[in-house]
């Protein structure tokens, strides 16, 4: 069976390396860059939210002029994820036809060593014989580091101009990135160098396959510090702790915490918190709480602005206005719908139009603007702590990780560490995803409809366009990395004591 497994591969692989090669014809490219830009206009509320229509027009200018010739399925790709990273929506979401990424993806050719983004320096994040671990890597078969690194953002998408967030992506995702942007390799030549060295020195490795990658960077260096920054929180996605006589820590590494309100993981979720901060309210030894959300992409409502109930001490709201463009879906023939069959499709799109309705049902310059009862005044918790918090931020935070990071800074006096979130600081696209499929390449398109204007404050070093930026930057040391040591937390315990 082993055997004969093998013949029938060997005998497909040449159906696959056709169908990968085939070119769209300009008629088609022209068709789908055309629909595209189109569902961008119409549903897309955050399209001129941090680029002026000229800079939108101007980047649609420079894509049209791209395909007068035919182009691969994968350079058209690289094409539309230009413009939809020049947007600024970390919610944007462009991919490859699911059957086409799978042939795409096998096979050996994928950079072996997991490696770590340091202030744009690319570290070897792996135990391994071949290249030291914490060896700078200054290019890779000839593509010198700096343009890799320019080359892949566009892989990963980030809130307005922020660039700090990018590193989750190529961090995660770099052997990935390198076979999209460069194609399988047989083997990778490697320059780099020994860590606090400036010699040159090579090395050759094999490419392996995508599971072998995988496998491996479960298996990175950095492995105790970031465990929870790549991937969703399954367990412990919370958890609190008396660290000393005067300071405590809560942890919350994802908003992923049931899916509404009424949701029973949600419920045990607020039990949980009320459990804590009732501790706290009782403890009034305990004059500092460190709140960790550096592991937090986000999640669903209302965990985020429940959280932030236990830290205000004034009113708030989940956001200043919120809006959408459009109440009936335009080009239904693209949207991509979770039912598969025509009567069942028509449901699910007349329930979506009319909650949309519903939420949304005030038309101004063309923008339908949320009702005030889905955005009501809220109070703090009774057990809200008083004492000093410390917020700790990263590049990981995004959607209602950033929001509440955002509500955090904005509406208290708390010491905010760590580095910019991805996640706006005054607004973003979310809460509301849709997907479309262009009609010729197949490549779909999410991006979130409802543009959010945060309930925050004005700051001096809060920059429109940007994250939520810590009062004391702390980014991981080189030596701590060495050491697997937390940086952000030593220095925030450090910052208590002087206090």
């Amino acid at each position: 069976m082993m055997f004969k497994s093998k013949i029938m591969f060997f005998l497909f692989l040449p159906f696959l390396m056709v169908s990968q090669n085939k070119k769209l014809t300009i008629n088609e490219l022209k068709q789908d860059l055309t629909v595209f830009k189109e569902i961008r206009e119409q549903a897309n509320s955050g399209l001129y939210k941090y680029r002026t229509k000229k800079q939108i027009d101007s980047i649609y200018l420079w894509a049209f002029n791209e395909i007068k010739q035919p182009k691969s399925l994968l350079d058209f790709y690289k094409i539309i994820l230009k413009i939809t990273d020049f947007e600024g929506s970390t919610h944007n979401d462009t991919s490859l036809p699911d059957d086409f990424e799978k042939n795409y993806f096998s096979g050996n050719g994928f950079f072996l060593y997991p490696i770590k983004l340091f202030n744009n320096k690319i570290i070897v994040n792996f135990k391994n014989a071949a290249i030291p671990l914490g060896s700078e890597i200054h290019s890779i078969n000839g593509n010198k580091i700096d343009k890799i690194i320019h080359d892949f953002y566009k892989y990963y998408t980030t809130d307005g101009y922020n660039i700090t967030g990018k590193s989750i992506g190529i961090t995660s995702s770099f052997a990935k990135y390198f076979v999209l942007e460069y194609g399988l390799q047989k083997s990778f030549l490697v320059e780099y160098s020994l860590p606090h060295e400036s010699q040159l020195l090579s090395a050759i490795i094999d490419g392996v396959n995508n599971e072998t990658r995988k496998e491996n960077f479960k298996k990175r260096y950095s492995l105790p510090i970031d465990s929870l920054q790549f991937s969703r929180a399954q367990k412990d996605k919370y958890s609190f702790k008396i660290l000393n006589s005067n300071t405590a820590l809560l942890s919350i590494h994802t908003f992923v915490i049931g899916r509404n309100a009424e949701d029973k993981e949600h419920l045990a979720y607020k039990k949980y918190l009320d459990s804590c901060f009732d501790i706290l309210s009782k403890n009034t030894a305990v004059k500092n709480l460190i709140v960790d959300v550096r592991d937090n992409g986000g999640g669903t409502d209302p965990n985020d602005i429940l959280t932030f109930s236990y830290l205000s001490q004034n009113s708030y709201q989940e956001n200043a206005s919120a809006y959408v463009t459009f109440q009936n879906i335009p080009f239904p023939n693209y949207y991509v719908y979770e039912e598969t069959e025509s009567k069942k499709q028509k449901e699910e799109r007349l329930d979506f139009e009319s909650e949309l309705k519903e939420e949304f049902p005030y038309l101004k310059d063309g923008k339908y603007f949320q009702s005030p009862k889905f955005n009501t005044i809220l109070q703090p918790d009774k057990n809200a702590f008083k004492g000093q918090v410390y917020l700790l931020i990263s590049p990981r935070i995004a959607s209602a990780g950033s929001l509440f990071a955002s509500l955090v800074k904005g509406k208290t006096n708390a010491i905010i560490i760590g580095e910019e979130t991805m996640g706006g600081y005054f607004g973003h696209n979310g809460h509301t995803p849709v997907e479309y499929e262009l009609p010729n390449s197949k490549i779909k398109t999410q991006f979130s409809i409802v543009n959010l204007e945060q309930d925050v404050s004005k700051k001096p070093n809060q920059i429109f366009g940007r994250g939520v930026i810590p009062d004391f930057e702390v980014p991981q040391t080189f030596e701590d990395f060495m050491q697997n040591k937390d940086t952000q937390m030593d220095y925030t315990l450090k910052l208590i004591d002087k206090l």
